[in-house]
C-alpha cells in the first residue's frame, strides 16, 4: 500500500501568511447565530475515542461527528445554508441578523425576492445541502452531478424538492457546465469553489463551515480538554480545509495546531500544488475516479489555497483502501470507545492516522509530525453513510481492502 506525504517547506508562522481575519470570530460570529435560527440546529457531537488513542500511541483522539448534522448526515449543509442567507440578505438590503427561515418565507419578503433558482454541481453531500436550504427558503434548485454518482445521493437530492441530474462529465468539467448554464438563464450559482470573478459565494460558503470549528472548540473547552495538537483535514476543492484551518489558526493563534492535509490519490490537487512548491494551485485532470465521491476534485479553491500553502504542515495523498479502513475502524471500536458511522470522505482521516501511527512505513511521518502520547489529534468525520450500499459493502463484505490495492 503506497502513501505518499508531502511535507510543506513553504509553511510559514503565524502571522506571516495568508490573512486569517474572513475567518476569525469577530467576522464570523454571526455564522453561528444564523445557524441557531434552523429548528434543526444542534452541535453535533465531539467523541472522545481513548482506547483508540491508546492503540495509536496518542494522548486524545478526538471525532467530530457530521453525520448528526441538521439531519442530513453531513456537513455540507453549513455552508450551503449560510451562503444563501447571504445572497439573500445582501438581495433584501438587510442584515442577516434580521432574518431567518421563516421570515425569508414571508409573503412579503418572498415578493420581494422573487422566484429565485439556486443552481450548482455537488458528488452528493452539498447538493443535499443546496437544496435542503432552497426549500426551506421556498425557492428552487437544481442539481447536476458527476458521472458514476450513486443513485443514492441523486434520490436523497430529488426528495427535497429539487432537480437532480448525473452528466457524463468528471467533477470539474461539470461545474464549468453549471456556471454557464446558471449564466443563459438566471440562475444563482451556490458552489464551494472559486475562481476569478466568482467569489463572494464561495467565501461564504467557507464562512460557514467555521460554526463546526467553533463547537468543536467549545465543546473541548467545556469538557476540559486541552486545544489540539494535531488536525486533520480531508480536502476536495480545499475550501472545508481552508476554512477549519483558518478558524482554528486565528483563534488559537501562535498556538495553532499542525495541519495535515488527507486526499486521494487520484483527486490530489493539494498534494500536488504543495510538492510543487511554487506557491501556485496545480489542478489534476481525468476520471477522478475515487471511493472518496466527495473529495473527487480536481482544481483548488483559489480562496482556500492561500491558506493551505501557508499554514498546512503536510499534504497526504492515499489510496482508497485507506479510506475504507478508516471507515472499519470507526464502525467497529474496541475497549468501549463509541462507534462512528464514517463515509468514506469522513473516514479517510482517520484510516492516513492509523497508517501513520502503526505501519513501519509511517515511523517518518510520526517523527517530523511529532505524534506522539502527548499528542491531542482532532478528526471530523464529515459524512455518515451518504450512500449506504457503498458503506455496507466496505463495512461489512471489506470491499477495497488493503491487500487487493
Amino acid at each position: 500500500m503506497m502513501v505518499d506525504i508531502c511535507y510543506n517547506s513553504a509553511r510559514r508562522p503565524f502571522g506571516q501568511g495568508a490573512p486569517l481575519d474572513a475567518l476569525a470570530p469577530a467576522n464570523t460570529g454571526d455564522v453561528r447565530a444564523f445557524h441557531r435560527t434552523f429548528r434543526e440546529y444542534a452541535p453535533t457531537p465531539l467523541h472522545d475515542l481513548p482506547h483508540l488513542a491508546g492503540e495509536f500511541g496518542l494522548g486524545r483522539i478526538l471525532i467530530k461527528d457530521e453525520s448528526r448534522r441538521f439531519g442530513l448526515n453531513a456537513f455540507k449543509v453549513l455552508g450551503a445554508s449560510y451562503a444563501i442567507g447571504r445572497y439573500l440578505a445582501e438581495k433584501l438590503g438587510r442584515p442577516l441578523s434580521s432574518l431567518d427561515p421563516d421570515r425569508l418565507r414571508d409573503p412579503v419578503l418572498r415578493e420581494k425576492l422573487g422566484d429565485i433558482t439556486f443552481a450548482t454541481t455537488t458528488d452528493g453531500n452539498h447538493g443535499r445541502g443546496v437544496a435542503w436550504t432552497a426549500r426551506q427558503m421556498g425557492q428552487k434548485a437544481v442539481v447536476y452531478m458527476p458521472r458514476g454518482s450513486a443513485s443514492s445521493r441523486v434520490e436523497n437530492i430529488r426528495a427535497l424538492g429539487a432537480e437532480c441530474s448525473v452528466t457524463d462529465l468528471n467533477y470539474d468539467d461539470a461545474v464549468r457546465m453549471t456556471w454557464a448554464r446558471a449564466r443563459e438563464r438566471g440562475w444563482v450559482m451556490v458552489q464551494d469553489t472559486a475562481w476569478d470573478g466568482y467569489e463572494d459565494i464561495p467565501a461564504w460558503i467557507m464562512q460557514g463551515y467555521t460554526t463546526l470549528a467553533a463547537e468543536a472548540l467549545e465543546q473541548m473547552r467545556t469538557a476540559g480538554t486541552q486545544a489540539p495538537t494535531h488536525v486533520f483535514l480531508q480536502a476536495g476543492v480545499g475550501s472545508f480545509a481552508g476554512a477549519v484551518l483558518g478558524c482554528l489558526a486565528a483563534e488559537l493563534g501562535p498556538d495553532m495546531p499542525v495541519f495535515v492535509i488527507v486526499e486521494p490519490h487520484r483527486a490530489n490537487c493539494i498534494y500536488r500544488s504543495v510538492l510543487a512548491a511554487d506557491g501556485r494551485p496545480h489542478s489534476v485532470a481525468g476520471d477522478l475516479d475515487t471511493l472518496m465521491a466527495g473529495l473527487a476534485c480536481g482544481e483548488p479553491n483559489t480562496i482556500s489555497w492561500p491558506l493551505l500553502r501557508d499554514y498546512a504542515a503536510a499534504c497526504v495523498s492515499c489510496p482508497d483502501c485507506v479510506a475504507a479502513d478508516g471507515m472499519r475502524i470507526l464502525a467497529a471500536p474496541r475497549g468501549g470507545d463509541v462507534p462512528v458511522l464514517s463515509g468514506e470522505s469522513g473516514a479517510v482521516t482517520t484510516g492516513v492516522l492509523q497508517w501513520i501511527m502503526q505501519s513501519e512505513e509511517g515511523a517518518e511521518a510520526r517523527e517530523k509530525l511529532r505524534l506522539n502520547g502527548t499528542s491531542t489529534v482532532l478528526l471530523i468525520s464529515t459524512e455518515g453513510d451518504t450512500s449506504p450500499s457503498t458503506y455496507r459493502d466496505v463495512v461489512w463484505f471489506g470491499r477495497h481492502s488493503r491487500w487487493s490495492e
